[in-house]
């Protein structure tokens, strides 16, 4: 066995720097909704929350459109050619962010009206901006899963691997929307906020996208043996032999519906909760949405650290463990419409990600890669579900009983441990 070192933890390392960065975009995407319902969407009053929450459906469809493209492209290019390509599509996204706030700066009153509503083209750019961004996402994940998972670190397991870079994944997520508020709109009262405060810090973040991209373009990325069916120079022989369809492998397939519940409750809450909490606050601070999510993703980040140490924990009991956690949480949460339970639902989510996954591509071999992308596709439900409960808080004028949505999420996840996986 290879003794661990910095050389052989290299690869490990970088993947899992760069799944902070997606961490951290995603919810720095997803936290936007609240200051932008209140700097795009004044004069929006009909569709007011439909609209606002149509940003994490833009992010989410890029994961629908371009996961299994990008798990074929990883099957035929490799490891970290896909990388590179995933980074620059995510300096694409944040050109876009930038663009969408000098809009709102110097053309505020161009627009479209949309059911009566009037809507600014900042808002439109951003939108682009969101979907290039879970674009990126979506690639960078479709390579990180994978190679974390067969890595062959010293003294590890697949499910520890993907625990800690998850773990350092939800640090990105719980420090976000503390960055969001504290320094994107620079503390202002979420009433007074503008859409052209986002230029600097949008900036800055292009910066140090570009410097990690030309960074990782210097480093060596092996690719792990055993992981891909075809590539540059075997994709000739490799398509003159029959092979499989991955939707064949039963614990894939449930796989991927699970994950597409799974992504949708977590997003779900992760975004929305500071949507209810505004609609409870009405102008006092004793209930602060930035720190309702800061706990909710941090719960992410405790029960990966913790996860992580644990070394023979199975992943199916496991997943069922913190599955009903998370129902009887919610159930208390809603009915007494007690957000700071809600919020702990995130120490419960924490590992389902690493399980799912675990289980999904367990025995798969050398169609990984192109599960990978498959799977990913699945993380589509995090478009669906935050944007049925936004057009449900319109139609019933209350956020209160939205969360069956994401209840329903949590017992599909629930079968999946039961009764779906099976290899």
């Amino acid at each position: 066995m290879k003794a661990f070192s910095l050389k052989t933890a290299g690869p490990f390392l970088l993947l899992t720097f760069i799944y902070f960065i997606v961490g951290f975009l995603t919810t720095v995407n997803g936290q936007c909704q609240g200051p932008l319902k209140v700097a795009f969407l004044s004069d929006a009053v009909t569709m007011r929350n439909s609209l606002t929450t149509l940003i994490s459906f833009a992010f989410f469809l890029g994961y629908l459109l371009n996961s299994s493209r990008t798990g074929r492209m990883l099957n035929l290019i490799g490891y970290k050619r896909t990388l590179i390509r995933s980074l620059v599509v995510m300096i694409e996204g944040l050109v876009f962010y930038t663009a969408s706030a000098f809009c709102a700066e110097y053309v505020p009153d161009q627009g479209v009206v949309v059911n009566g509503d009037f809507v600014p083209f900042g808002y439109f750019v951003f939108l682009m901006g969101s979907f290039l961004m879970g674009t990126a996402a979506a690639m960078l994940q479709v390579v990180i899963n994978p190679y974390i998972a067969a890595y062959p670190l010293p003294g590890t397991s697949a499910v520890q691997r993907m625990n800690f870079t998850c773990a350092v994944n939800s640090f990105g997520t719980t420090i976000a929307p503390l960055f969001v508020t504290g320094i994107m709109f620079a503390g202002v009262p979420l009433d007074s906020v503008t859409a052209s405060q986002l230029t600097l810090p949008f900036i800055l973040m292009t910066v140090c996208i570009v410097v990690t991209t030309m960074t990782t373009r210097r480093l060596a990325l092996p690719d792990i043996e055993g992981t891909r069916s075809a590539s540059a120079d075997s994709a000739a022989s490799d398509s003159a032999k029959e092979t499989k369809s991955v939707w064949s492998f039963r614990n894939l397939k449930y796989g991927v519906i699970t994950i597409f519940f799974y992504v949708g409750t977590e997003v779900s809450i992760g975004n929305n909760i500071n949507l209810h909490a505004m609609e409870l606050t009405s102008g006092n601070t004793a209930l602060s949405p930035a720190l309702l999510a800061t706990i909710y993703w941090g719960g992410f980040l405790i029960g990966r650290m913790v996860s992580a140490s644990m070394k023979n924990v199975k992943p199916r009991p496991m997943l069922l463990t913190v599955t009903l956690g998370a129902i009887v949480l919610m159930i208390a949460a809603m009915l007494t419409e007690n957000l700071w339970l809600l919020a702990a639902v995130g120490l419960f989510h924490s590992v389902m990600w690493s399980c799912i996954f675990t289980l999904a591509v367990d025995g798969l071999g050398e169609y990984t890669s192109r599960a990978s992308g498959v799977f990913m596709m699945g993380v589509f439900g995090g478009a669906v579900f935050p944007v049925l409960q936004g057009i449900l808080a319109d139609w019933i004028g209350s956020w209160q009983f939205t969360w069956t949505v994401s209840l329903v999420c949590e017992f599909v996840i629930l079968w999946y441990g039961l009764r779906g996986y099976r290899k």
